[in-house]
Protein backbone atom coordinates (compact mmCIF):
# COMPACT_ATOMS: atom_id res chain seq x y z
CA UNK A 1 0.00 0.00 0.00
CA UNK A 2 1.75 3.59 -0.85
CA UNK A 3 1.85 5.75 1.85
CA UNK A 4 0.98 9.38 0.68
CA UNK A 5 2.19 12.10 2.77
CA UNK A 6 -1.88 13.12 2.39
CA UNK A 7 -3.24 9.81 3.74
CA UNK A 8 -4.33 9.39 7.60
CA UNK A 9 -5.60 5.91 7.56
CA UNK A 10 -9.33 5.82 5.83
CA UNK A 11 -9.10 9.87 5.89
CA UNK A 12 -7.02 12.29 4.06
CA UNK A 13 -5.84 15.30 6.62
CA UNK A 14 -3.18 18.12 5.73
CA UNK A 15 -1.83 21.60 6.55
CA UNK A 16 -4.34 23.99 5.24
CA UNK A 17 -3.11 26.88 6.94
CA UNK A 18 0.63 27.89 7.08
CA UNK A 19 2.20 28.07 10.60
CA UNK A 20 5.89 29.33 11.60
CA UNK A 21 6.78 25.51 11.86
CA UNK A 22 4.59 24.21 9.22
CA UNK A 23 3.63 24.60 5.76
CA UNK A 24 0.60 24.08 3.88
CA UNK A 25 0.58 20.70 1.99
CA UNK A 26 -3.43 20.48 1.51
CA UNK A 27 -3.10 23.45 -1.34
CA UNK A 28 -5.74 24.38 -4.02
CA UNK A 29 -3.54 22.07 -6.86
CA UNK A 30 -3.65 18.66 -4.10
CA UNK A 31 -7.35 19.60 -3.91
CA UNK A 32 -7.90 19.48 -8.02
CA UNK A 33 -6.01 16.03 -8.37
CA UNK A 34 -8.20 14.24 -5.08
CA UNK A 35 -11.06 15.20 -7.02
CA UNK A 36 -8.93 13.61 -10.35
CA UNK A 37 -8.34 10.76 -8.12
CA UNK A 38 -12.05 10.57 -6.79
CA UNK A 39 -13.99 10.47 -10.01
CA UNK A 40 -11.50 8.23 -11.39
CA UNK A 41 -12.21 5.40 -7.92
CA UNK A 42 -16.08 6.42 -8.84
CA UNK A 43 -15.77 5.19 -12.52
CA UNK A 44 -14.13 1.63 -11.24
CA UNK A 45 -17.75 0.95 -10.73
CA UNK A 46 -19.25 0.70 -14.61
CA UNK A 47 -22.62 1.54 -13.86
CA UNK A 48 -21.73 5.16 -12.40
CA UNK A 49 -18.90 5.20 -15.53
CA UNK A 50 -21.72 5.32 -17.30
CA UNK A 51 -23.68 8.12 -15.07
CA UNK A 52 -20.33 10.19 -15.53
CA UNK A 53 -20.02 9.66 -19.27
CA UNK A 54 -23.66 10.63 -19.60
CA UNK A 55 -22.81 13.70 -17.42
CA UNK A 56 -24.96 13.01 -14.41
CA UNK A 57 -22.36 12.19 -11.62
CA UNK A 58 -23.35 13.78 -8.70
CA UNK A 59 -21.02 14.52 -5.42
CA UNK A 60 -22.40 16.49 -3.00
CA UNK A 61 -19.78 18.73 -1.15
CA UNK A 62 -20.29 19.80 2.43
CA UNK A 63 -17.53 21.82 5.52
CA UNK A 64 -17.19 22.00 8.98
CA UNK A 65 -16.52 25.56 10.81
CA UNK A 66 -12.88 25.58 9.60
CA UNK A 67 -11.54 29.19 8.09
CA UNK A 68 -9.47 27.00 5.36
CA UNK A 69 -12.96 25.39 4.27
CA UNK A 70 -14.96 27.79 1.57
CA UNK A 71 -11.65 28.23 0.03
CA UNK A 72 -10.76 23.86 -0.25
CA UNK A 73 -14.41 23.65 -1.29
CA UNK A 74 -13.60 25.95 -4.17
CA UNK A 75 -11.03 24.80 -5.58
CA UNK A 76 -12.88 21.03 -5.16
CA UNK A 77 -15.98 22.85 -7.00
CA UNK A 78 -14.21 24.40 -9.81
CA UNK A 79 -12.39 21.18 -10.77
CA UNK A 80 -14.93 19.12 -10.35
CA UNK A 81 -17.38 20.89 -12.83
CA UNK A 82 -14.46 21.27 -15.36
CA UNK A 83 -14.66 17.44 -15.49
CA UNK A 84 -18.64 17.69 -16.02
CA UNK A 85 -19.63 16.70 -12.69
CA UNK A 86 -22.76 17.75 -11.37
CA UNK A 87 -22.26 19.49 -7.80
CA UNK A 88 -24.43 20.00 -4.83
CA UNK A 89 -22.60 22.21 -2.27
CA UNK A 90 -24.60 21.97 0.74
CA UNK A 91 -22.43 24.46 3.07
CA UNK A 92 -21.96 24.09 6.73
CA UNK A 93 -22.77 20.09 7.41
CA UNK A 94 -21.55 17.39 9.59
CA UNK A 95 -19.78 14.00 8.52
CA UNK A 96 -22.50 12.01 8.72
CA UNK A 97 -25.18 14.42 7.27
CA UNK A 98 -22.89 14.13 3.95
CA UNK A 99 -22.93 10.23 3.82
CA UNK A 100 -27.08 10.41 4.41
CA UNK A 101 -26.76 12.96 1.30
CA UNK A 102 -25.80 9.82 -0.49
CA UNK A 103 -29.24 7.81 1.08
CA UNK A 104 -31.74 10.73 0.62
CA UNK A 105 -33.81 10.47 -2.63
CA UNK A 106 -33.73 14.24 -2.69
CA UNK A 107 -30.01 14.52 -3.50
CA UNK A 108 -29.04 11.01 -4.42
CA UNK A 109 -25.26 11.58 -4.51
CA UNK A 110 -23.31 9.46 -5.82
CA UNK A 111 -20.57 10.19 -3.33
CA UNK A 112 -20.62 13.03 0.02
CA UNK A 113 -17.42 14.77 0.57
CA UNK A 114 -16.58 16.25 4.20
CA UNK A 115 -14.06 19.04 4.34
CA UNK A 116 -13.06 18.58 7.86
CA UNK A 117 -10.12 17.54 10.23
CA UNK A 118 -12.07 16.68 12.97
CA UNK A 119 -11.07 17.52 16.61
CA UNK A 120 -7.58 18.88 15.25
CA UNK A 121 -5.84 22.33 15.26
CA UNK A 122 -7.06 25.12 13.21
CA UNK A 123 -4.28 24.87 11.00
CA UNK A 124 -5.11 21.52 9.59
CA UNK A 125 -7.87 20.49 7.21
CA UNK A 126 -8.88 17.50 5.09
CA UNK A 127 -11.21 15.12 3.55
CA UNK A 128 -13.67 12.16 4.50
CA UNK A 129 -15.32 10.60 1.46
CA UNK A 130 -18.68 8.33 1.22
CA UNK A 131 -19.94 5.88 -1.45
CA UNK A 132 -23.21 4.86 -1.27
CA UNK A 133 -22.23 1.81 0.26
CA UNK A 134 -20.42 3.50 2.91
CA UNK A 135 -17.37 5.40 4.22
CA UNK A 136 -13.94 5.34 1.93
CA UNK A 137 -11.46 2.16 3.26
CA UNK A 138 -7.72 2.89 3.88
CA UNK A 139 -7.07 1.40 0.50
CA UNK A 140 -9.89 3.69 -1.34
CA UNK A 141 -7.83 6.44 -0.27
CA UNK A 142 -4.53 5.05 -1.60
CA UNK A 143 -6.33 4.56 -4.82
CA UNK A 144 -7.55 7.43 -4.96
CA UNK A 145 -4.46 9.72 -4.08
CA UNK A 146 -2.43 7.52 -6.61
CA UNK A 147 -4.75 7.97 -9.51
CA UNK A 148 -4.58 11.72 -9.81
CA UNK A 149 -4.06 11.29 -13.91
CA UNK A 150 -5.66 14.19 -15.52
CA UNK A 151 -9.61 13.21 -17.16
CA UNK A 152 -10.52 15.13 -19.72
CA UNK A 153 -12.91 17.74 -19.67
CA UNK A 154 -16.52 17.54 -20.08
CA UNK A 155 -19.10 19.79 -20.60
CA UNK A 156 -22.22 20.38 -18.86
CA UNK A 157 -20.82 20.67 -15.27
CA UNK A 158 -22.63 22.10 -12.80
CA UNK A 159 -22.94 23.60 -9.11
CA UNK A 160 -25.92 24.60 -7.01
CA UNK A 161 -26.23 25.18 -2.87
CA UNK A 162 -28.65 23.45 -0.90
CA UNK A 163 -29.12 22.63 2.89
CA UNK A 164 -28.72 19.21 4.37
CA UNK A 165 -29.05 20.08 8.03
CA UNK A 166 -32.52 21.12 8.08
CA UNK A 167 -33.52 17.49 6.32
CA UNK A 168 -31.33 15.97 8.02
CA UNK A 169 -32.72 17.49 11.92
CA UNK A 170 -35.56 16.53 10.40
CA UNK A 171 -35.15 12.43 9.83
CA UNK A 172 -33.47 12.84 13.92
CA UNK A 173 -36.77 14.63 14.89
CA UNK A 174 -38.68 11.54 12.93
CA UNK A 175 -36.71 8.85 14.82
CA UNK A 176 -36.82 9.78 17.83
CA UNK A 177 -40.85 11.15 17.64
CA UNK A 178 -41.11 7.36 16.15
CA UNK A 179 -39.58 5.53 19.47
CA UNK A 180 -41.68 8.29 21.56
CA UNK A 181 -44.82 6.38 20.51
CA UNK A 182 -45.16 9.39 17.44
CA UNK A 183 -45.38 12.02 20.38
CA UNK A 184 -44.51 15.04 18.83
CA UNK A 185 -42.49 16.65 21.79
CA UNK A 186 -41.48 13.89 23.73
CA UNK A 187 -38.66 16.29 25.37
CA UNK A 188 -41.08 18.40 26.68
CA UNK A 189 -39.97 19.46 30.16
CA UNK A 190 -36.51 18.22 29.78
CA UNK A 191 -33.42 20.55 29.97
CA UNK A 192 -30.91 19.90 27.36
CA UNK A 193 -27.63 21.30 27.02
CA UNK A 194 -25.42 21.22 23.78
CA UNK A 195 -21.91 22.37 23.38
CA UNK A 196 -20.65 22.17 20.12
CA UNK A 197 -17.21 23.21 20.51
CA UNK A 198 -17.79 26.39 17.56
CA UNK A 199 -17.58 23.40 15.05
CA UNK A 200 -20.70 22.13 12.72
CA UNK A 201 -23.21 20.45 15.49
CA UNK A 202 -24.65 23.95 16.69
CA UNK A 203 -27.92 23.10 14.74
CA UNK A 204 -28.89 20.39 16.93
CA UNK A 205 -29.77 22.75 19.80
CA UNK A 206 -32.75 24.55 17.39
CA UNK A 207 -33.31 22.13 14.81
CA UNK A 208 -33.41 18.71 16.71
CA UNK A 209 -33.98 19.46 20.39
CA UNK A 210 -35.84 22.35 20.49
CA UNK A 211 -38.01 21.26 17.74
CA UNK A 212 -38.72 18.15 20.12
CA UNK A 213 -39.82 20.35 22.75
CA UNK A 214 -36.48 20.53 25.03
CA UNK A 215 -35.48 23.96 26.50
CA UNK A 216 -31.93 24.26 25.30
CA UNK A 217 -31.25 27.12 28.07
CA UNK A 218 -27.12 27.66 28.85
CA UNK A 219 -25.99 25.67 25.35
CA UNK A 220 -22.96 27.02 24.32
CA UNK A 221 -20.40 28.16 21.42
CA UNK A 222 -23.24 26.79 19.01
CA UNK A 223 -21.88 29.32 16.30
CA UNK A 224 -19.47 28.23 13.92
CA UNK A 225 -16.16 29.72 14.73
CA UNK A 226 -12.85 28.30 12.81
CA UNK A 227 -10.45 29.57 15.62
CA UNK A 228 -11.93 27.39 17.87
CA UNK A 229 -11.57 30.53 20.22
CA UNK A 230 -13.57 28.44 23.28
CA UNK A 231 -12.01 24.92 23.89
CA UNK A 232 -10.90 22.39 21.17
CA UNK A 233 -13.87 20.75 20.05
CA UNK A 234 -12.70 16.71 20.89
CA UNK A 235 -15.10 15.00 23.48
CA UNK A 236 -11.98 13.33 24.58
CA UNK A 237 -10.32 16.41 25.72
CA UNK A 238 -10.14 17.50 29.85
CA UNK A 239 -11.20 21.25 28.83
CA UNK A 240 -13.75 20.88 26.73
CA UNK A 241 -15.59 17.82 28.96
CA UNK A 242 -14.88 19.88 32.16
CA UNK A 243 -16.38 23.46 30.29
CA UNK A 244 -19.57 21.51 29.46
CA UNK A 245 -20.01 19.73 32.78
CA UNK A 246 -19.66 22.58 34.37
CA UNK A 247 -22.72 24.23 32.30
CA UNK A 248 -24.75 21.12 33.22
CA UNK A 249 -24.34 22.28 36.82
CA UNK A 250 -24.63 25.57 36.34
CA UNK A 251 -28.40 25.59 34.74
CA UNK A 252 -29.07 22.12 36.43
CA UNK A 253 -29.71 20.52 33.04
CA UNK A 254 -30.94 17.10 32.57
CA UNK A 255 -28.26 16.19 29.85
CA UNK A 256 -25.33 17.63 28.08
CA UNK A 257 -24.27 17.19 24.81
CA UNK A 258 -20.66 17.98 23.40
CA UNK A 259 -20.02 17.53 20.13
CA UNK A 260 -16.55 16.96 18.22
CA UNK A 261 -15.75 19.77 14.66
CA UNK A 262 -17.85 17.71 12.30
CA UNK A 263 -20.12 15.75 14.86
CA UNK A 264 -18.95 12.16 14.05
CA UNK A 265 -18.24 11.72 17.92
CA UNK A 266 -20.32 12.84 21.07
CA UNK A 267 -20.16 12.69 24.68
CA UNK A 268 -22.49 13.28 27.24
CA UNK A 269 -23.03 14.72 30.78
CA UNK A 270 -25.65 13.29 33.41
CA UNK A 271 -27.39 15.75 35.40
CA UNK A 272 -24.96 15.10 38.46
CA UNK A 273 -22.05 16.17 36.21
CA UNK A 274 -20.82 12.69 35.39
CA UNK A 275 -19.22 12.20 31.85
CA UNK A 276 -20.66 9.77 30.15
CA UNK A 277 -17.18 8.79 27.84
CA UNK A 278 -15.16 6.17 27.34
CA UNK A 279 -16.66 2.60 29.04
CA UNK A 280 -19.67 4.72 30.49
CA UNK A 281 -20.78 5.25 27.02
CA UNK A 282 -20.23 1.88 25.88
CA UNK A 283 -22.20 0.87 28.70
CA UNK A 284 -25.08 3.09 28.43
CA UNK A 285 -25.75 2.65 24.44
CA UNK A 286 -25.19 -1.50 25.25
CA UNK A 287 -27.70 -1.36 27.61
CA UNK A 288 -30.24 0.17 24.97
CA UNK A 289 -28.85 -1.80 22.02
CA UNK A 290 -29.43 -4.72 23.99
CA UNK A 291 -32.90 -4.44 25.31
CA UNK A 292 -34.02 -3.90 21.48
CA UNK A 293 -32.01 -6.74 20.38
CA UNK A 294 -31.14 -9.30 23.10
CA UNK A 295 -28.37 -11.39 22.88
CA UNK A 296 -26.74 -9.09 20.72
CA UNK A 297 -23.12 -9.16 19.92
CA UNK A 298 -21.12 -5.33 20.41
CA UNK A 299 -17.58 -4.89 19.08
CA UNK A 300 -15.35 -2.12 20.76
CA UNK A 301 -11.85 -1.27 20.72
CA UNK A 302 -9.12 -3.11 22.97
CA UNK A 303 -8.68 -0.69 25.86
CA UNK A 304 -12.01 -1.10 27.17
CA UNK A 305 -12.02 -2.58 31.19
CA UNK A 306 -12.64 -6.17 32.17
CA UNK A 307 -15.40 -4.60 34.23
CA UNK A 308 -17.37 -3.40 31.29
CA UNK A 309 -17.30 -6.80 29.40
CA UNK A 310 -18.60 -8.09 32.64
CA UNK A 311 -21.81 -5.13 32.66
CA UNK A 312 -22.34 -6.39 29.17
CA UNK A 313 -22.13 -10.36 29.23
CA UNK A 314 -24.42 -9.73 32.56
CA UNK A 315 -26.91 -7.77 30.26
CA UNK A 316 -26.46 -11.35 28.36
CA UNK A 317 -24.55 -9.82 25.30
CA UNK A 318 -21.34 -10.65 24.16
CA UNK A 319 -18.26 -8.02 23.69
CA UNK A 320 -16.04 -8.73 20.92
CA UNK A 321 -12.86 -6.78 21.75
CA UNK A 322 -11.07 -5.80 18.69
CA UNK A 323 -7.89 -3.34 17.11
CA UNK A 324 -8.30 -0.07 17.57
CA UNK A 325 -9.82 2.55 14.86
CA UNK A 326 -13.06 3.75 14.33
CA UNK A 327 -12.88 2.08 10.57
CA UNK A 328 -11.51 -1.62 12.16
CA UNK A 329 -14.24 -1.92 14.39
CA UNK A 330 -17.09 -0.70 12.51
CA UNK A 331 -15.59 -3.29 9.52
CA UNK A 332 -15.42 -6.29 12.29
CA UNK A 333 -19.10 -5.46 12.78
CA UNK A 334 -19.88 -5.79 9.44
CA UNK A 335 -17.70 -9.04 9.10
CA UNK A 336 -19.50 -10.49 12.41
CA UNK A 337 -22.64 -10.11 10.88
CA UNK A 338 -21.82 -11.54 7.56
CA UNK A 339 -20.19 -14.91 9.51
CA UNK A 340 -24.61 -15.00 10.69
CA UNK A 341 -23.19 -13.20 14.17
CA UNK A 342 -26.24 -10.29 14.96
CA UNK A 343 -23.95 -7.15 15.71
CA UNK A 344 -25.72 -3.97 16.82
CA UNK A 345 -23.11 -1.89 17.89
CA UNK A 346 -19.35 -0.63 17.06
CA UNK A 347 -17.96 1.47 19.20
CA UNK A 348 -14.58 3.04 20.28
CA UNK A 349 -13.29 4.02 23.76
CA UNK A 350 -12.93 8.25 21.78
CA UNK A 351 -16.43 7.98 21.55
CA UNK A 352 -16.77 6.42 18.17
CA UNK A 353 -20.01 5.04 18.00
CA UNK A 354 -21.85 3.22 14.78
CA UNK A 355 -25.07 1.03 15.19
CA UNK A 356 -26.39 -1.57 12.09
CA UNK A 357 -29.30 0.32 12.16
CA UNK A 358 -27.97 3.29 10.77
CA UNK A 359 -25.99 2.13 8.08
CA UNK A 360 -23.10 1.33 10.44
CA UNK A 361 -21.95 5.23 9.92
CA UNK A 362 -20.28 7.15 12.44
CA UNK A 363 -22.37 9.26 13.86
CA UNK A 364 -22.67 11.48 17.18
CA UNK A 365 -25.84 12.64 16.43
CA UNK A 366 -27.14 9.64 16.63
CA UNK A 367 -25.80 8.58 19.65
CA UNK A 368 -27.33 11.15 20.97
CA UNK A 369 -30.52 10.43 19.62
CA UNK A 370 -30.62 7.49 20.90
CA UNK A 371 -30.05 8.23 24.27
CA UNK A 372 -33.08 10.88 23.52
CA UNK A 373 -34.76 8.23 22.32
CA UNK A 374 -34.79 7.21 26.01
CA UNK A 375 -35.00 9.45 28.16
CA UNK A 376 -38.21 10.33 28.49
CA UNK A 377 -39.30 6.84 29.28
CA UNK A 378 -36.32 7.40 31.86
CA UNK A 379 -38.14 10.39 33.14
CA UNK A 380 -41.82 8.76 33.40
CA UNK A 381 -39.85 5.56 35.50
CA UNK A 382 -38.22 7.72 38.01
CA UNK A 383 -35.20 6.18 37.23
CA UNK A 384 -31.75 8.28 35.35
CA UNK A 385 -28.64 7.47 33.14
CA UNK A 386 -26.59 7.11 36.12
CA UNK A 387 -28.99 4.42 37.29
CA UNK A 388 -28.24 2.80 33.83
CA UNK A 389 -24.44 2.53 34.40
CA UNK A 390 -24.61 2.43 38.58
CA UNK A 391 -24.29 -1.70 38.16
CA UNK A 392 -20.84 -1.23 35.96
CA UNK A 393 -18.10 -1.43 38.48
CA UNK A 394 -15.49 1.56 38.17
CA UNK A 395 -12.02 0.95 38.47
CA UNK A 396 -10.23 2.54 41.51
CA UNK A 397 -7.02 3.91 39.57
CA UNK A 398 -5.93 4.23 35.69
CA UNK A 399 -3.09 5.57 33.92
CA UNK A 400 -1.82 6.26 30.44
CA UNK A 401 1.68 6.24 29.31
CA UNK A 402 3.06 6.83 26.02
CA UNK A 403 6.46 5.93 24.50
CA UNK A 404 8.60 7.61 22.08
CA UNK A 405 10.00 5.07 19.45
CA UNK A 406 13.33 6.80 18.32
CA UNK A 407 14.17 4.77 15.07
CA UNK A 408 13.40 4.60 11.51
CA UNK A 409 12.10 1.30 11.97
CA UNK A 410 9.00 2.13 14.74
CA UNK A 411 6.79 -0.34 13.75
CA UNK A 412 9.55 -3.06 13.74
CA UNK A 413 10.87 -2.06 17.54
CA UNK A 414 7.32 -1.63 18.70
CA UNK A 415 6.05 -5.19 17.73
CA UNK A 416 9.71 -6.66 18.78
CA UNK A 417 8.88 -5.29 22.67
CA UNK A 418 4.93 -6.31 22.37
CA UNK A 419 6.16 -10.06 21.55
CA UNK A 420 9.13 -10.36 23.80
CA UNK A 421 6.81 -8.96 26.84
CA UNK A 422 4.23 -12.05 25.77
CA UNK A 423 7.24 -14.78 26.71
CA UNK A 424 7.76 -12.92 30.27
CA UNK A 425 7.01 -14.44 32.91
CA UNK A 426 6.20 -12.56 35.93
CA UNK A 427 4.67 -13.42 39.28
CA UNK A 428 0.90 -11.72 38.89
CA UNK A 429 0.89 -11.04 35.28
CA UNK A 430 -1.26 -13.74 33.23
CA UNK A 431 -1.66 -13.02 29.41
CA UNK A 432 -5.69 -12.24 28.43
CA UNK A 433 -5.94 -14.23 25.29
CA UNK A 434 -8.99 -12.29 24.38
CA UNK A 435 -7.05 -9.88 22.89
CA UNK A 436 -6.52 -9.01 19.36
CA UNK A 437 -4.25 -5.54 19.60
CA UNK A 438 -0.59 -5.32 21.22
CA UNK A 439 -0.88 -7.52 24.41
CA UNK A 440 -3.31 -7.73 27.47
CA UNK A 441 -2.32 -9.13 30.79
CA UNK A 442 -4.44 -9.75 34.18
CA UNK A 443 -3.04 -8.54 37.07
CA UNK A 444 -3.45 -10.18 40.23
CA UNK A 445 -1.77 -10.50 43.65
CA UNK A 446 1.67 -9.11 44.42
CA UNK A 447 0.12 -6.65 41.55
CA UNK A 448 -3.08 -5.81 43.01
CA UNK A 449 -6.54 -6.75 41.18
CA UNK A 450 -6.84 -5.18 37.80
CA UNK A 451 -5.20 -5.18 33.78
CA UNK A 452 -2.84 -3.62 31.41
CA UNK A 453 -2.55 -3.23 27.64
CA UNK A 454 0.37 -2.61 25.80
CA UNK A 455 -0.17 -1.41 21.93
CA UNK A 456 1.02 0.32 19.21
CA UNK A 457 -0.08 3.36 18.58
CA UNK A 458 -2.43 3.49 15.20
CA UNK A 459 -0.57 6.79 13.69
CA UNK A 460 2.69 7.62 15.56
CA UNK A 461 5.57 6.10 16.42
CA UNK A 462 4.64 5.32 19.71
CA UNK A 463 3.82 2.55 22.44
CA UNK A 464 0.62 2.66 24.43
CA UNK A 465 0.29 1.59 27.56
CA UNK A 466 -3.10 1.45 29.58
CA UNK A 467 -3.32 0.13 32.85
CA UNK A 468 -6.41 -0.29 35.59
CA UNK A 469 -6.41 -1.59 39.11
CA UNK A 470 -9.26 -1.84 41.52
CA UNK A 471 -7.13 -1.48 44.23
CA UNK A 472 -5.43 1.36 45.16
CA UNK A 473 -1.66 1.98 45.28
CA UNK A 474 -0.60 -1.19 42.88
CA UNK A 475 -0.25 1.25 39.48
CA UNK A 476 3.03 2.28 40.48
CA UNK A 477 4.47 -1.08 41.13
CA UNK A 478 3.42 -2.58 37.87
CA UNK A 479 4.82 0.89 35.98
CA UNK A 480 7.88 0.04 37.89
CA UNK A 481 8.30 -3.44 36.81
CA UNK A 482 7.10 -2.09 33.10
CA UNK A 483 9.77 0.22 33.15
CA UNK A 484 12.77 -2.13 34.25
CA UNK A 485 11.24 -4.50 31.55
CA UNK A 486 11.73 -1.93 28.92
CA UNK A 487 14.58 -0.40 30.21
CA UNK A 488 16.29 -3.56 27.98
CA UNK A 489 14.96 -1.08 25.14
CA UNK A 490 17.26 1.65 24.90
CA UNK A 491 15.37 3.37 21.79
CA UNK A 492 12.26 3.37 23.54
CA UNK A 493 12.30 7.00 25.02
CA UNK A 494 10.93 6.63 28.97
CA UNK A 495 10.89 10.56 29.88
CA UNK A 496 6.99 10.26 30.49
CA UNK A 497 7.08 6.72 32.40
CA UNK A 498 10.22 8.71 34.68
CA UNK A 499 7.66 11.70 35.18
CA UNK A 500 4.99 9.16 36.79
CA UNK A 501 7.47 6.89 38.80
CA UNK A 502 9.25 9.69 40.23
CA UNK A 503 12.84 8.63 39.14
Amino acid sequence: MSHHVLQNGSDIRGIAIATDELAVNLTPEAITKIVRGLVYWLCQDDRLKEIYQAGKLTIGIGRDSRLSGPSLVGAFTAEAVRLGVQVIDFGLATTPALFMSTQYEKFACHAGVMVTASHLPYYFNGIKIFSQKGGAEQEDIAFILKNDQDLAEQPGGTVQTADLLTPYAADLVGKIRQANQGKKQPLKGLHIIVDAGNGAGGFFAEKVLQALGANTMGSQFLDPDGTFPNHIPNPDNKEAMASIQAAVLEHRADLGIIFDTDVDRAALVTKSGEMLNRNNLIAVLSQIILQEHPGTSIVTNSPTSEHLKRFIEALGGKQIRYISGYRNVINKAIATNKAGIDCQLAIETSGHAAFKENYFLDDGTYVAAKVLMLLPRLQAEGTSLEDLISQLKQPIETQEVRFKLETKDYRALGEQVIADLRTQSIQGFQMNPENEEGVRFDVTAPYGEGWFLLRMSLHEPLLVLQVENDQPGYILPILKRLSEYLSAYPQVNQEGMKVIIGK
